[in-house]
C-alpha cells in the first residue's frame, strides 16, 4: 500500500511514491519553492510558505454539491450564484487573452466588492454559513492568479497527469513492490514530460539524452532549420526547373 503524488508545471511532470498521505516529503520538497503553488484543498499544502492558488474547479464542484444537497435553501443558492457570477468574467478574460496579469487585474475590484457584500450578509442557515466561512478562510488563495502571469486558476494539469497513473493502478491492482513502483514512476515522469513538451518518448530514450527540455528545444531548432532551407513556394501553375528531362 502507498500513495502517489504528482507535481506538474506547464511543461514538466514528476510522480512521487510515499508510504503515507501525511505529506512530509512533499512539504520538504516544496520548502524552498518561491513560485505560486496551485493545488486542491488538501491541508498538507497549507504549510508551504509561498503564494498559493486553490483550484477553483474543485471549489465549484463542492459548491454545486451543496446546492444539490439543499435544493430549497435560497441562502445557499444565492451564495453559489454570486460566486459563479464573480468567476465567469475572469474565465472569459483568460479565454480571450490568456493568463496575463495585465488583463486579469481589473477583476480585483469585483473580488473586493464580493467579499464586502459577503461580510455584510446576515447568513443564518447552517449550509450557507459553512460556505461563507470557507470562502472567507481561503480568500487569499482563491484569486492569486489575477496577480501573476502564467498562473492557472485550476490544477487541471495535475489532474490530467494523475490519470496516467490511475490507468496502471486499475491494471496491477496493488500487485507491485515499492521499488517497482518507484522505477515505474521515474519512467512515467519522463514519458509525461515528453508529452507535455511535444516530443516522442521513444525518440528521447533512443537519443541517449538526459534532459527532456534540451532535447525538445534541439528538435524545434532542427525543424526551424529544415523549414528555412526549403525552397520558397512556387507561384501558381509554375513548374520547378530541374535542368533535365522529367
Amino acid at each position: 500500500s502507498g500513495y502517489v503524488w504528482v507535481l506538474t508545471s506547464l511543461d514538466s511532470v514528476i510522480y512521487i511514491h510515499t508510504e503515507t498521505r501525511e505529506g512530509e516529503r512533499i512539504q520538504e520538497m516544496l520548502g524552498k519553492f518561491k513560485g505560486v503553488l496551485v493545488s486542491d484543498f488538501y491541508a498538507v499544502y497549507d504549510s508551504v510558505v509561498c503564494p498559493q492558488q486553490k483550484c477553483l474547479v474543485h471549489l465549484l464542484r463542492d459548491l454545486n454539491d451543496e446546492v444539490l444537497n439543499a435544493p430549497y435553501d435560497e441562502e445557499v443558492k444565492q451564495l453559489v450564484l454570486g460566486f459563479s457570477q464573480l468567476l465567469k468574467p475572469m474565465v472569459d478574460t483568460v479565454d480571450r487573452h490568456g493568463l496575463k496579469r495585465h488583463f486579469l487585474r481589473k477583476h480585483r475590484r469585483f473580488v473586493e466588492r464580493f467579499y464586502r457584500r459577503l461580510s455584510e450578509a446576515d447568513t443564518r442557515g447552517e449550509a450557507a454559513l459553512k460556505i461563507k466561512q470557507r470562502l472567507e478562510k481561503n480568500r487569499d488563495k482563491l484569486f492569486t492568479f489575477l496577480d501573476y502571469d502564467g498562473v492557472p486558476w485550476n490544477n487541471n494539469n495535475a489532474e490530467h497527469a494523475i490519470k496516467a497513473f490511475a490507468r496502471l493502478r486499475r491494471i496491477i491492482e496493488g500487485l507491485t513492490t515499492p521499488k517497482g513502483m518507484e522505477e515505474y514512476l521515474t519512467l512515467l515522469s519522463v514519458c509525461q514530460t515528453c508529452k507535455y513538451m511535444g516530443v516522442d518518448f521513444l525518440d528521447f530514450l533512443r537519443s541517449g539524452d538526459k534532459d527532456v527540455h534540451a532535447f525538445a528545444e534541439s528538435r524545434r531548432g532542427r525543424r526551424r532549420r529544415t523549414q528555412s532551407s526549403q525552397p520558397p513556394d512556387l507561384p501558381p501553375n509554375a513548374t520547378p526547373d530541374s535542368g533535365g528531362q522529367p
